[in-house]
């Protein structure tokens, strides 16, 4: 492994783009660095059962859990438009707006944390914080949402087969568990993953090119594993100062000053459809965000040429979520004991 990645940081330093450009092999050198993805991201406290996935699912497109009862998951991150809104930022319970762009939920078990400051470590725990924001779904607390919960039969038997042998299954961190055992298995397949595991046809002679540019530049860097990002976090405006960023990241978690001004590196896979860009939005089209960061990060100027070549590639990240799977679910039925925040 070692040898590996001093081979690839030797191709990184010393080959031009040109040579890369000519050099289409030179993916070879580059692709251990990357996985295909699994059918499901495991966890070793949540079985992933049918019961449990299919609770989870209910609970994702669940608005009377929220003030109001007008959002769910589904409102920020929308399962038929990749997982999100495509807004900067997403408007909560009282129209207010949050303070960061609502990243995609596709893929997002993968990540080595949750949120964009990685407050969270797991989907898990991750569910359990926006329905208790009072920007976002506002609920008053945790014995609130069960309250509701507990008022519906149908909740109460679906808690009952997804966590059996509790005697009493109907609780918050079940309520985590549940939407995080579905959302382990939201992921996006397609030509990528055809070609890393073996097709060397499921790209086009031009995105593999795309790959080369990409991967000689040094995208790879921070871009890899089977989430093409989203397993470390880097400083925004690592080489040169990022133009006027406020937000402090992950600093704000870890009160860490070393680490201001750090954000998870988000996964590319999906990104022609998950802007606009950045923690904040900010960056409205992929080819000015390709050029951003070759120059904040990377510290190197691309042409013209090679952020067309690059974002050849990111369209080959694009993949298919299973239709079937994220399809809205019948919700149960309310009660009059269903009270209402």
């Amino acid at each position: 492994m070692k040898q590996h990645l001093a081979r690839t940081l030797a191709l990184v330093a010393g080959l031009s783009a040109s040579t890369a450009l000519a050099q289409v092999d030179i993916t070879e050198s580059f692709l251990p660095m990357f996985k295909a993805l699994p059918t499901e991201v495991p966890a070793p406290d949540n079985e992933l059962t049918d019961a449990k996935i299919n609770l989870g699912r209910q609970l994702y497109f669940e608005n009377r859990i929220s003030k109001g009862e007008k959002l769910s998951c589904n409102s920020c991150h929308k399962l038929d438009a990749f997982g999100q809104d495509n807004l900067p930022f997403s408007p909560g319970h009282e129209g207010k707006l949050g303070g960061r762009s609502s990243p995609t939920t596709y893929n997002a078990a993968l990540h080595i944390a949750q949120f964009w400051d990685g407050r969270e470590p797991t989907v898990e725990a991750q569910a359990k914080g926006p329905v208790l924001n009072p920007v976002e779904m506002g609920m008053p607390s945790a014995d609130f949402v069960v309250k509701v919960l507990k008022s519906m039969p149908g909740y109460v038997e679906g808690f009952k087969a997804a966590f059996p042998g509790e005697s009493d299954p109907v609780t918050y961190d079940n309520f985590g568990k549940a939407v995080g055992a579905f959302e382990r298995k939201l992921l996006t397949p397609g030509k990528w993953d055809a070609f890393l595991k073996g097709n060397k046809d499921a790209l086009s002679t031009e995105e593999k090119k795309g790959f080369a540019t990409f991967a000689k530049t040094g995208c790879v860097t921070c871009h890899n594993g089977a989430g093409v990002g989203g397993h470390m976090f880097q400083k925004l405006g690592l080489l040169k100062e990022w133009p006027g960023l406020k937000d402090n990241g992950r600093s704000d978690v870890t009160k860490n000053e070393g680490e201001k001004h750090f954000f998870k590196v988000p996964s590319l896979r999906n990104i022609t459809e998950t802007g606009p860009y950045l923690h904040d939005g900010s960056v409205k089209s992929l080819e000015e965000m390709v050029k951003m960061m070759a120059e904040y990060q990377l510290g190197k100027q691309l042409s013209d040429e090679e952020v067309s070549s690059i974002v050849t590639f990111l369209k080959a990240l694009k993949g298919t979520p299973d239709a079937e799977y994220i399809k809205a679910p019948k919700l149960p039925e309310s009660t009059p004991e269903t009270p209402k925040a």
